[in-house]
């Protein structure tokens, strides 16, 4: 079975955009049903990312790499589910973090650095999965 691939391309704000279609997988998070503008989640852990979802990609010390891409725009949607308290971190953070090395390790990534991905995801990622406790600062509205 070919490798599942994912377009995308770099812009300002966020570094990535995934273009050309959706991206669908099956993961283990279920029990919810979410859909926001760029990703659904079904109660049956079927994830699906629109095509226009925009996201930073790898974090940390590391480098963007192809085995990289996709684990990434999955963990970040999972993340901003989060955020946006859509999810509830404290239960799914480490499902999300599990996923990104399951997906580096599907996509050829050395093992050696998804241990160390992994790791570092797992001691440094809460405050990105943890949602905000005050309102977002600089926020202005027009008219």
């Amino acid at each position: 079975m070919p490798k599942p691939k994912i377009a995308f391309r770099k812009i300002r704000k966020y570094k990535y955009q995934l273009l050309r279609k959706s991206y669908t997988v099956q993961i283990a998070i279920r029990g919810k049903s979410i859909k926001t503008d760029f990703v659904r989640l079904t109660a049956k852990g079927k994830l699906t990312i629109k095509e226009g979802y925009a996201w930073d990609g790898p974090s940390g010390p590391t480098i963007d790499t192809r085995t990289f891409m996709r684990a990434s725009l999955i963990h970040d949607a999972l993340y901003q589910l989060m955020r946006l308290k859509r999810l509830d971190y404290r239960k799914h953070r480490r499902s999300a973090d599990d996923l990104l090395k399951k997906h580096c390790l599907e996509d050829g990534m050395v093992r050696f650095r998804v241990w160390y991905v992994h790791k570092f995801v797992c001691w440094f990622g809460d405050c990105n999965a943890r949602p905000p406790e005050k309102p977002t600062k600089g926020l202005i509205f027009a008219p």
